[in-house]
């Protein structure tokens, strides 16, 4: 069984510098698991990881996509996976760090995304249940599942919407019930290492990271992306961009442009908390305090790999 260490946490909060640390200590290589930093040609805004910073270690699943691709957690899964069997194979210890929940629950709970996860009627059926649940509630879809499918229903918590519609999306293409699908088998044992801070000191140090991109040179790399048509492409979507095209397009001040991105920063490093502490099983740490060390996190690793 492969041993896989996962790197978490919300923006900000020193998940980069963590993983390359760990990847020097225990003969590592790292996959990143953000959704934006595959996109070549946004290294600012993404807090893309330096030539400087990786120190020699490989990195993985960085600048492989052009703007306009599109990157989905199903592809993140089959490419992660590679990697990780990869460098397992080599005898290396695989690291994954990133920030996007989906895509690292995709693996450690080893979900099922396969091609049918995507085509027309799987697309038609999630955009109707999420119509309704907008109008009516998580509680009335996850009724309807108790109906359909009750063991699916006692599985799933209520406010995991995106899970209550694959279940019913899978009852109402095939006929069977969601519970009784059978579980893929994973060959991959995760050690979650779950990195936050104080709420408020993490936000100082988010606003401070824009800051720094912004005097880093955000600006022209978010003008490029807008100028290669980015306001209608998967990469423009992301934070520290989008928020700059309406100020480009003469709607806003760049003082209210960058105090946008950092609203939003904040609100999404708020919801990578809620997810990695509902969704995974983390143990977690605080580097930025002092409350632990590099060698506290390295101490608990090394007793995992021995097991």
């Amino acid at each position: 069984m492969n041993k896989v260490i996962a790197i978490v946490g919300p923006t900000a909060v020193g998940k980069t510098a963590l993983s390359v640390k760990l990847a020097q200590a225990e003969n590592g290589e790292i996959i990143s698991g953000d959704s934006m930093q595959v996109y070549r040609h946004l290294d600012i805004g993404t807090a893309k990881v330096t030539t400087a910073e990786m120190a020699g270690v490989p990195h993985h699943l960085i600048d492989i996509c052009d703007i306009n691709e599109r990157y989905s957690a199903a592809r993140f899964k089959q490419e992660a996976g590679y990697w990780i069997n990869d460098i397992s194979a080599r005898g290396r210890l695989p690291i994954i760090a990133g920030g996007t929940g989906f895509y690292l629950q995709t693996l450690t709970n080893n979900l099922s995304l396969g091609r049918d996860h995507f085509d027309e009627e799987s697309v038609r059926i999630r955009a109707h249940w999420n119509q309704v649940a907008e109008e009516k509630g998580n509680q009335f879809i996850w009724d309807h599942l108790a109906q359909i499918d009750p063991a699916a229903s006692q599985k799933i918590p209520v406010n995991n919407r995106r899970r209550i519609i694959r279940a019913i999306e899978v009852v109402q293409k095939t006929g069977q019930l969601f519970s009784a699908q059978p579980q893929e088998s994973s060959n991959n044992d995760f050690f979650l290492i779950g990195l936050n801070t104080d709420r408020q000191v993490l936000y100082q140090r988010i606003n401070a990271r824009v800051d720094q991109m912004v005097a880093g040179g955000l600006l022209d790399e978010a003008r490029w992306l807008y100028d290669n048509d980015g306001a209608n492409s998967p990469a423009g979507k992301g934070i520290g961009y989008h928020e700059l095209f309406p100020y480009f397009a003469g709607q806003c001040s760049l003082a209210d442009a960058v105090a946008k991105i950092k609203q939003d920063s904040r609100h999404y490093a708020k919801r990578q908390l809620t997810w990695f502490r509902n969704k995974m099983d983390v143990h977690w740490f605080d580097l930025v305090s002092g409350q632990d060390s590099i060698q506290d996190i390295k101490s608990q690793v090394d007793t995992w790999l021995t097991k």
